[in-house]
This record gives structure tokens, sequence and C-alpha cells, in this order.
């Protein structure tokens, strides 16, 4: 707004005391301040407002005029409540500097000034964007000119001031404004957000949610993909849109915000689809090719066959890489209880998510994964670097970690009780005749996996040729039986003498029966532990010096 509407605006009670040359100036905002040097709070735009307690003499007048107008100040308006009339020498001050001055009559209040400055400004901020907003839905439409989402989160924090940042399901940074980059996300912060969204999505809550965080408060709005299912549909076909929901992070409580402010928010999650979509739409072609190598791999196709698609997928999937990959292969599993297991649809989406990049990195990987949907299951073939590759040997098992850790908290939340995610990761392997090893090997340890309690869990291939890989499969009623004769006496005695017998013989068997080593790991004299030992052995009927016993107590500690 101009100055020139708050001087014709009867009800604000101003009166010009000098700079009408300047009446054209713009009001960007309002700030009240009786300090002597307020620079620290402006930053340029601001109608200044001041019932001057700062001024003691002529010579503080000048000072005030001077840091206002070095700070961008538009305009400043002295009240005559206190101390009466304005005097003339803030008045020869402000001439000096080209700095409008206005006084306010008694009779108006500072509030009443500031709530209309504000109205105004905010109603032709969001009245501004709206039409940006508009003309940047058309851009993304017609093609990636637009600029994406960035563009749109740029927009609103240089119109609306708001912090801004697009999240993927696990907490991906997927876009952020430049305001939103000056104070960005901690990996803590974003997983946060991730799981309310998905919470409360998953309870089915109306957005947008509001979730504070470390003292802040954040406005969620779920982006909803174009071809959305309608509100009444249920099943596994909305639960697999629910948790692959992106969502808008508004650094701010959209509760305080009038309607119009909203609805746009809701328009700029519209945009922020469309880039979704297109996204979605540019993985087709490495979904299909990786459809067709896993095709040919589970079907037993001749290597040469399978050879011939890899190097036509290698160029697309891996892009520069110049000499050809070694590859591993990732299969995840959704698994709803209730439900028959027979759509790989939301496994494969997620999947997709999870190899896009790690939280926070601001890229999407995609085009470096293919996954494909195979019955209940989603499979990745994913391009490895040679170099990468020679270093395998444990890298499979902390890629599962790794995978598991970025989006456990998040995943597990929208999943809730009722559903489950497995993964299972295959060494790295360099030629087409190994691929269909490698597929068998990740099937086997993500069924490790899926014998692990909670919803989700991720297991390597290095797993298979561990005890770990055999006791999943034991049915429950040994596995209790097997517990219960071995460890049931020594938890009862340390119930009834409190000897903890029980973390005494975890202590014993990861120190390799080392006495010395037990003791010192325990805090304990040797004689002390060898007397738990003795005791250990006289309720059990066991030998801790032999071998066999040593893998019952071993495995029945595993188990239990």
């Amino acid at each position: 707004m101009r100055l020139r509407a708050l001087l014709e605006t009867d009800a604000l009670g101003l009166r010009l005391l000098g700079g009408a040359e300047e009446l054209e100036r713009t009001v960007r905002g309002v700030m009240t301040t009786d300090l002597r040097d307020p620079s620290r709070y402006l930053s340029g735009g601001e109608l200044v407002l001041t019932g001057l307690a700062w001024r003691h003499g002529p010579e503080d007048s000048e000072s005030f005029a001077r840091i206002l107008a070095e700070a961008g100040v538009v305009a400043l308006a002295a009240g005559e409540a206190e101390l009466g009339p304005v005097p003339e020498d803030l008045v020869a001050a402000c001439a000096r500097h080209r700095l409008p001055l206005f006084s306010v009559s008694e009779r108006v209040a500072f509030a009443a000034i500031t709530e209309h400055v504000v109205r105004q400004v905010s109603g032709e901020r969001a009245g501004d964007l709206a039409a940006v907003v508009d003309r940047h839905r058309r851009l993304m439409t017609a093609g990636p000119a637009g600029g994406g989402p960035g563009a749109v989160l740029d927009l609103l924090g240089s119109d609306l001031d708001l912090r801004a940042w697009v999240l993927s399901a696990t907490g991906r940074e997927v876009a952020g404004s430049q305001l939103a980059a000056s104070a960005g996300l901690s990996p803590e912060t974003r997983t946060a957000l991730a799981a309310g969204h998905l919470t409360a999505v998953r309870t089915g809550r109306l957005g947008p949610h509001r979730l504070t965080v470390d003292g802040t408060v954040y406005s969620l709005f779920p982006v909803r993909p174009s071809g959305a299912l309608p509100d009444p549909v249920t099943g596994p076909g909305r639960r697999h849109a629910e948790l692959t929901q992106w969502l808008l992070a508004v650094a701010a409580d959209a509760a305080d915000w009038p309607r119009e402010r909203g609805e746009l928010l809701e328009g700029v999650t519209q945009l922020i689809a469309v880039e979704r979509d297109r996204r979605e739409a540019a993985r087709t072609v490495r979904r299909r090719l990786a459809g067709e190598i896993l095709e040919l791999v589970q079907s037993g196709a001749p290597a040469a066959e399978t050879a011939a698609r890899l190097r036509v997928a290698a160029p697309v999937l891996m892009p520069g890489a110049g000499a050809a990959p070694h590859w591993q292969v990732i299969v995840a599993r959704v698994e709803w209880a209730g439900e028959p297991d027979t759509d790989g649809r939301p496994a494969q989406a997620l999947l997709e998510e999870i190899l896009s990049g790690p939280p926070g990195a601001g890229q999407d990987n995609g085009d470096r994964t293919a996954v494909a949907q195979l019955g209940d299951e989603a499979v990745a073939l994913v391009p490895l670097p040679a170099v990468a590759a020679e270093h395998d040997g444990s890298e499979s098992g902390l890629l599962a970690q790794t995978l598991l850790d970025e989006v456990s908290e998040p995943l597990g939340a929208g999943l809730g009780e009722e559903g489950r995610l497995t993964l299972g990761v295959s060494a790295a392997v360099h030629s087409a005749e190994a691929l269909r090893g490698a597929l068998e090997e990740a099937r086997h340890a993500r069924r490790v996996a899926a014998a692990r309690p909670g919803p989700v869990n991720a297991a390597g291939h290095q797993e298979l040729a561990s005890h770990v890989l055999l006791l999943p499969f034991v049915p429950d009623d040994v596995r209790r039986a097997f517990t219960a004769r071995l460890l049931d006496p020594l938890r009862a005695y340390d119930r009834r003498h409190r000897a903890e017998l029980v973390p005494t013989l975890e202590a014993f068997l990861d120190s390799d029966g080392s006495w010395t080593r037990c003791a010192t790991r325990l805090h304990l004299h040797v004689n002390t532990l060898r007397y738990r030992v003795g005791r250990i052995e006289q309720l059990t009927g066991r030998d801790l010096s032999r071998l066999e016993d040593k893998l019952d107590f071993f495995l029945a500690l595993r188990m239990s």
C-alpha cells in the first residue's frame, strides 16, 4: 500500500508534517518503537510509530531520523498523546533525511494504525501471490519451464514471509525456499514432521496438521497426487497413496490464518502435486526396463539374453558410468494384517522413495535405480560403481541398516499396528549369470527381516551365513520350550536373589569364556565370577567349559 492511501484514511488521524513529494512510497510493514536505535529490528519498508519517549533533546531527533532513513524506513508517525505536538527539530531532521513525517492524533491508538496497515499489506500480498501462483500453475502444467516446487516456495518466502519445505513420506527434503534455506530443517526435525504427518493421515485427521517440534509450530499440508482417490475409498489403494504422500511443511500456525491464506496454500500443494506426477511419469521407462530384466532372471532365461538387456539398461539407469557397473538387488514387501498379500504397488512406491536419496539430500536419485513389481514384491535393480562393489563384503549389511535407520520412524508411524515393511539386500554381482542368485539371496534376506518384530525391518546377505538365518524359521513352540528349559531356572533364581545370573551368562559368552575379560567387564573379582558360573551350571545341569553347552546357551539367549 502507498503512504498516500494512509493519509487519505480519515479514521487513522494522520496529519502530514513533511515529505509530501514522497507519498508514493510503498509500505510493506509497520513497527512501534521508543528505542533510540531500533535499527536491529528494521528490515526496510516499514512505517515506524513512536511516542517520542526516546527524545531528551533536539540532538536526539537528528540521530533518530538518520537511523531510520539508513534502515530504509518509508515514513515516521509521531504520536501527540503523551508529549503534545511534534517538536520542530524532529520535523527539520526528517526533512534533511527525506523521511516523510506524520503526526498521530491523540484520539487514535497506535494499535488501530498497526491493524489497518497489517490487514492492507497482507491482503495485497495474498492477492498478488494468488495471481502469481495461478500463472505458475499454468507454467508447470505446460512443462518444466515453471521452475518446479522450489520456485513456488520462493514466492511464499518473498511475498508472505513463510518458510516452507516439501518433504517426502520418509522425511527427505524434496524442495525448500531460499528463505527456508537460511534456517534449514535438521534430520531429526524432518523425521518428526514426516512421522507426525503420516500418523495424522493414518488416523483420518484432516489437514492441515499442526505439529510442534523443538518449540516451533509447523503446519503440514498433504500433497495429494492429481489422481488421488476420493475420500470414501478405503483399503490397500488408499493406504498405498497415504504411505507415499508428500507434504508441504510451513513454519507457521495455519490456525491463525484467514481463510484466503489457507486456500492459497492448498493451491500451492496442487502445484507441487503436478511436479510429483511429472517425476512419477519419468520413472516409467526405468520400471519397464527393470521389469523386463527381472522377468528374464526369474524365468531362467539364457544369460546372454539377460546381459543384452542389462547393456541397454545401464546407460539409462547410470548415465555416464562408462564401464559396466556391478548390480545389487533389493527386495521389499508390504503386508497388512488380515488381508491377502497380492499387491506389490505399495512396496514399489516405498522402495523407490527410500532409494531416491537420503533425507535432506535435496535431490532425487531415483533416476539411478529401477524398481519393478513382481507379484506381491517390489524388486530394485541398483547399479553400483565397480570401485564401490570391490569393497562390498559387509556393505549390503550396512546398506540394509542405513535403509532401516532412515525410514523406520516415519514409515512405522504410517504403517501403524496393521502394516509391515520388510527389506532384503543382496551382495553386489557383476554379471548377468549372477543376478538370479542375487535375487534369491535378497528374497531370503527379506524373510529373515520378516521374522523380526516391528513394523519396519531390513536384513543384508551377510546374515544368511549366520545362525540368524536359522532362528527365524524355528517354530514358536519349539523356541519357547528350548529357551524355557535353559533360562527359566536362571530367571527364577535372579528374581528371588537378585543374583544377575542371566546378565553374567551373556557377558561370559560375549567374552568367549575368558574369566579375566568377563570379570573386568562386569567389575567383579574372578572368584565371584566363578561362583556365579558354578551356580548357572548347577541350576541348569550344563557345563560351560563344553562347546555344545555354550552353543545351546548362546542360541537360547538369541531366541529369548
